[in-house]
C-alpha cells in the first residue's frame, strides 16, 4: 500500500497528462516518483531509500545537437560542482538533479529529452521559455541580485538595474517551476532536497507550503551583504522568509552568516544563539540552523588531469615559451568585482618601480566567458583591454617580451592546469567574491605529480612551493593562512605583494605552499558536501515530533512548529468543565493578553472591566490578574473590580480585592542592592540611544526595544554580565527577556504566585480548586505554565480540570492556546455568561421554592 505521501503525487496526474504524452506509458512523475526497490517473489515489500535531490540553476550536464543525426547528445560536466558534491554523500545514495539545460530545446522535443535525462542522467530539466529566462537570469538574478549581493547598489546602469517587478514576477515564476519539477520525484517522508545559491531563494516557500515536513536546506554560493545593503532590497522579507523556510542554510564565511543573522534580526525581529557548535535561528517554532564551511575542490580531478601525458606535454610547450620568465598567473571570470584592472595596475606600477624586472616577470590572465551580458560586461571588457594595452606598449618590445599576456576564454581545465604548473605566483584580486578557488586548485597542482615533475625538470629533492595573493574580500581568503592578503583597492599594497612573491626565498615558499596543500587536500569538496549532508540530517531529526501548522499566503508562507498536544482552547472543551466546577481559579496576564501590546493607552476599558466584574460576581470564581506592572497602576485602573485580586510585579505584592491590603510574597525585602544597580544600568542607558529605566518598588528593568536592535542585545548581553558580577553577593536574581534585563529579589516569579494561590485556597477551603484557568503570553507567563505542570506531576489535582493558555501559536510549555486579545476577551466572555445563566437559574429555583412554601402556607390555613 503506498504511503500517503506518494498518493498526493499520484493524484497530481489527470487524464489530460496521458493525452497530452499521445503514449500509453506512465508518466515521468509516477516513473520515478521515489527511487523504490520491489522485493522479487510473492509478498515483495517495498523498500524506500531516501534520495539526494539537489537543486540548481543550471544542470550539470554539456549539451549538443549533432549536425550528421539531428538528434540531441548529452554528458556529464566533470567540472560542475553540483556533480562532484556527490562524492560526500553515503555511498549507493540516489541522487538526482533538478535545474535547466543549456541548451535551446524545442518544445516538441522536450518530453523526451525529459524521459531520457531521467533515466540515463537522473537529471530532471525545467525547460523555461527565452522571454521568461531571459527577465529571470539577465533581468532579475545578474542585473539586480549579483550587484546587491557583491555591496553594489544599482545607481547607475553600469552598475547594473533597478527594481523591476516584471523581473521580480519572472523570478517568483520561475521558482515555482522548479518547485513543480521537484513535486515530480519527490518522496516528502524520506528525501533530502539541497537547494543552491541566489538563483532559487524562494524556492523553499513553495516547497515548505506543500510538504509542511519536508527536509530542505540551501546553500549560499555568494556572499551575503550587510544589512544596509540588504534592506534596500523592495523584497527584502520574502527573500528572508524564504532562507527561513529552510532546514539548514548554509554560507562559505562566518561574514556572510553574520550579515544574514543580522538582517534577521533588524527586519524580522529574530534572535540567534549557540548551542555545542550549532548556530541556530528560532522561527516559529521551528530552529533554523546555519552552517558555515567553505567549498572545497574535487582533488581526484585535479590529480586525474596532472598525471595526463597531454598535460606534461602542453606543460612543456608553456615552459619553453616562457624560458627564463617568472609567470603570475590570473584566473577570473569577465566581471565587474574581479578586479582584473586593479591587478593590471599593480603589474604596470610593479614595473615602473623596478626596472630590474621588465623582460623577466609576465602576469598571464586568463578571463572565463561572462556569464550575462549587457552594458557593464562591455565597459569592464574595454578597460582591461586599454589597461593591457597600455601597459604592454610602455614596458613591452615589439614582436618579443609582453608583460601582460591576456587570453580571453574558454580556456579548458586541462589548459588551466598547465599553467597553474609553470607559474611561481597566482593573483586573486577580486574586490567582493562568495569564494573562487583559483588559489585552491593551483596550489593542489603545484604539489606535483611524476609526470609533471619529468615536464617541469624537477628532481626528488626539488621542494614543493607555491605563492598565492589573495584579496581580503573574498571567501577562501580565511582559509589561507599562508597568503599574502592584500586590499585590491590599495595598489601600492597589491605592487608590493607581487614583489615580495617574486623576491621571496624558496624554503618559505615551501613552507606556506605545505600549510595550504595540507588543508585544501582534506577539505575537499567530498568533505563540504558530506558535513553539510550531515548536518541537514541533524536538522530534520525532529520532524515528526512535532505538529506543523501553515500560515500564511503567498511568498509570507510559513510553518509552526508546535508540541503534539498543543491544540487551540475551544468553547466546547473549556464551557462545560467551566459548568461543573465549583471552585475556580483565574488567573490572566494583563499586557499582550488582555490589552493589546501596541495599544498605546494601556488603559482597561469600561468593557473589560464589565466583564471582570461578571467573572469575579460568581461566588465560585477566584480571579486574579498576574501582571508584571506595578502595584499603583493596577490598584488605580481596577479600582472598581472589587473583588479582583491583583498580583503586581510578577507576584512581589498581592492585594485580595480592594478591601484587603498589599501582601508581599517574600519577606521585606533589602533594597539597598538598588543603590548598586541603578548607577551601573544608568551608564548602560546613557551608552544607548532608545533605552530607558523603569525603576518598580521591587524592581528594576532596563528596557531597550526601541534602540537599534543589534546594538542593544549587544548591550544587554554586556549589562547582564556587569549586574551579575557587582550584584553576586545581594538576594536577588538577573534575568535577561525579550529587550529588557531585569533586576529582582530572590524568589519572585508569577509561578509562585500559582503556588501561593493554590496553597491558599486548599488552606481556606480545604481541597484545591477544580477548575483552573491561566493564560499568559509573555515569557514571565511560562513560569506560570511551568509551575502549574509540576504541580500537577507531584501533587495530582482529582478531577481538576486545568487550562493553561499561551496567546499566539508558538512554542510554549501551555497546553492549549489562544490566536490573539480579541480571542481572550472572547473566550472569557463565553465563561461570564455561563455563570450569568447559572446565577439565574439559581434565582428561578430560589423563586420557585418560596411559590411552593407559600401555597403550602396557604393549604394549611
Amino acid at each position: 500500500m503506498l504511503p500517503e505521501s506518494w498518493k498526493d503525487q499520484l493524484s497530481l496526474v489527470s487524464a489530460d497528462d496521458y493525452r497530452i504524452m499521445g503514449r500509453n506509458r506512465i508518466p515521468n512523475a509516477v516513473t520515478k516518483l521515489s527511487g523504490l526497490e520491489t522485493n522479487d517473489g510473492d509478498g515483495g515489500a517495498c523498500v524506500t531509500k531516501p534520495k539526494r535531490i539537489v537543486v540548481s540553476n543550471q544542470l550539470p550536464i554539456r549539451a549538443h545537437r549533432d549536425i550528421s543525426s539531428n538528434t540531441w547528445c548529452f554528458e556529464f560536466d566533470n567540472d560542475s560542482l553540483y556533480l562532484q558534491l556527490k562524492d560526500g554523500f553515503p555511498p549507493e545514495t540516489e541522487v538526482v538533479y533538478v535545474g535547466s539545460l543549456n541548451a535551446d530545446v524545442l518544445v516538441s522535443e522536450q518530453e523526451d529529452v525529459s524521459t531520457f535525462l531521467l533515466e540515463k542522467f537522473q537529471c530532471v530539466p525545467t525547460f523555461l521559455p527565452s522571454d521568461l529566462l531571459n527577465k529571470y537570469y539577465h533581468g532579475f538574478c545578474k542585473h539586480y541580485l549579483w550587484p546587491i549581493f557583491h555591496y553594489l547598489l544599482p545607481m547607475t546602469q553600469a552598475q547594473g538595474s533597478l527594481f523591476d517587478k516584471s523581473n521580480w514576477r519572472a523570478y517568483t515564476k520561475v521558482n515555482k517551476i522548479f518547485a513543480d519539477k521537484i513535486f515530480e520525484v519527490l518522496n516528502p517522508d524520506e528525501d533530502y532536497v539541497w537547494i543552491h545559491d541566489y538563483h532559487l531563494m524562494i524556492l523553499p516557500t513553495f516547497l515548505r507550503n506543500r510538504f509542511h515536513r519536508i527536509k530542505l536546506g540551501i546553500f549560499l554560493h555568494s556572499p551575503f551583504p550587510s544589512s544596509e545593503i540588504y534592506r534596500t532590497l523592495p523584497v527584502r522579507d520574502e527573500i528572508l522568509k524564504g532562507f527561513l523556510n529552510c532546514d539548514l542554510v548554509g554560507f562559505h564565511t562566518f561574514d556572510y552568516a553574520r550579515h544574514f543573522l543580522s538582517c534577521c534580526s533588524r527586519m524580522l525581529g529574530l534572535d540567534y544563539e549557540s548551542k555545542r557548535g550549532y548556530i541556530g535561528l528560532e522561527y516559529f517554532g521551528r530552529t533554523v540552523s546555519i552552517k558555515i564551511l567553505p567549498i572545497g575542490i574535487h582533488m581526484g580531478q585535479i590529480e586525474s588531469i596532472k598525471g595526463a601525458e597531454e598535460t606534461a606535454e602542453k606543460v612543456k610547450g608553456l615552459r619553453e615559451r616562457f624560458k627564463g620568465k617568472i609567470v603570475m598567473l590570473g584566473v577570473d571570470d569577465l566581471d565587474m568585482f574581479k578586479g582584473i584592472s586593479l591587478k593590471f595596475w599593480a603589474m604596470g606600477q610593479l614595473l615602473e618601480q623596478n626596472e630590474g624586472l621588465r623582460g623577466k616577470v609576465v602576469l598571464v590572465q586568463i578571463t572565463n566567458p561572462a556569464r550575462s551580458s549587457g552594458k557593464d560586461v562591455q565597459d569592464v571588457e574595454k578597460q582591461i583591454h586599454l589597461i593591457a594595452d597600455e601597459i604592454n606598449s610602455k614596458f613591452g618590445t615589439p614582436g618579443g617580451y609582453k608583460p601582460i599576456v591576456f587570453m580571453n576564454g574558454p580556456v579548458s581545465t586541462l589548459d588551466k592546469v598547465a599553467y597553474y604548473a609553470i607559474s611561481e605566483c597566482v593573483v586573486v584580486n577580486a574586490v567582493r567574491d562568495g569564494m573562487n578557488l583559483v588559489p585552491y586548485k593551483y596550489t593542489v597542482t603545484r604539489q606535483g605529480s611524476p609526470a609533471l615533475d619529468a615536464a617541469l625538470g624537477f628532481g626528488p629533492d626539488d621542494v614543493r612551493r607555491s605563492v598565492i595573493i589573495v584579496s581580503e574580500f573574498i571567501g577562501c581568503s580565511p582559509s589561507l593562512s599562508g597568503a599574502i592578503r592584500v586590499n585590491p583597492w590599495n595598489i601600492d599594497a597589491v605592487t608590493d605583494a607581487m614583489s615580495s612573491a617574486i623576491t621571496m626565498s624558496d624554503k618559505e615558499k615551501n613552507l606556506r605552499h605545505q600549510k595550504h596543500h595540507k588543508y585544501i587536500s582534506s577539505h575537499d569538496v567530498a568533505y563540504w558536501s558530506r558535513s553539510y549532508d550531515q548536518d541537514l540530517q541533524r536538522a530534520c531529526k525532529d520532524h515528526y515530533n512535532k505538529r506543523f501548522w501553515g500560515v500564511g499566503f503567498g511568498l509570507g508562507f510559513r510553518v509552526v512548529a508546535l508540541d503534539p498536544n498543543f491544540r487551540k482552547l475551544g468553547v466546547e472543551t473549556i464551557v462545560p468543565a467551566y459548568k461543573k466546577t465549583s471552585s475556580r481559579l483565574i488567573l490572566l496576564d494583563y499586557d499582550g493578553t488582555m490589552m493589546d501590546q501596541d495599544t498605546l493607552d494601556k488603559r482597561p476599558s469600561d468593557d473589560l472591566i464589565s466583564l471582570l466584574n461578571r467573572l469575579c460576581d460568581d461566588p465560585n470564581n477566584l480571579v486574579f490578574i498576574v501582571s508584571g506592572r506595578g502595584k499603583d497602576p493596577l490598584s488605580k485602573w481596577f479600582d472598581s473590580c472589587p473583588n479582583l485580586g491583583i498580583s503586581a510585579e510578577h507576584g512581589y505584592f498581592t492585594r485580595w480585592n480592594v478591601n484587603s491590603p498589599w501582601e508581599t510574597s517574600v519577606l521585606p525585602a533589602d533594597l539597598s542592592w538598588k543603590k548598586i544597580a541603578k548607577p551601573v544600568m544608568s551608564h548602560y542607558m546613557e551608552a544607548t540611544d532608545g533605552s530607558f529605566i523603569e525603576e518598580k518598588e521591587s524592581a528594576m528593568v532596563w528596557q531597550h526595544h526601541e534602540a537599534d536592535p543589534s546594538f542593544g542585545s549587544w548591550q544587554a548581553k554586556e549589562l547582564l554580565d556587569h549586574l551579575e558580577s557587582v550584584l553576586t553577593n545581594e538576594p536577588v536574581v538577573v534575568k535577561r527577556g525579550q529587550h529588557i534585563v531585569e533586576v529582582k529579589p530572590q524568589g519572585v516569579s508569577k509561578g509562585n504566585v500559582v503556588e501561593h494561590l493554590i496553597a491558599t485556597m486548599r488552606n481556606s477551603k480545604g481541597k484545591r480548586p477544580d477548575f483552573l484557568l491561566c493564560i499568559g503570553d509573555d515569557r514571565s507567563d511560562e513560569d506560570m505554565f511551568d509551575s502549574i505542570v509540576k504541580h500537577q506531576d507531584v501533587s495530582p489535582i482529582a478531577f481538576a480540570e486545568v487550562f493553561a493558555c499561551t496567546v499566539g501559536q508558538k512554542p510554549s510549555k501551555a497546553k492549549y492556546y489562544l490566536d490573539d486579545t480579541p480571542m481572550v476577551i472572547k473566550m472569557l466572555e463565553w465563561l461570564a455568561s455561563a455563570s450569568d445563566r447559572s446565577k439565574d437559574s439559581e434565582q428561578q429555583s430560589k423563586f420557585t421554592f418560596q411559590q411552593g412554601q407559600c401555597r403550602n402556607e396557604i393549604i394549611d390555613l
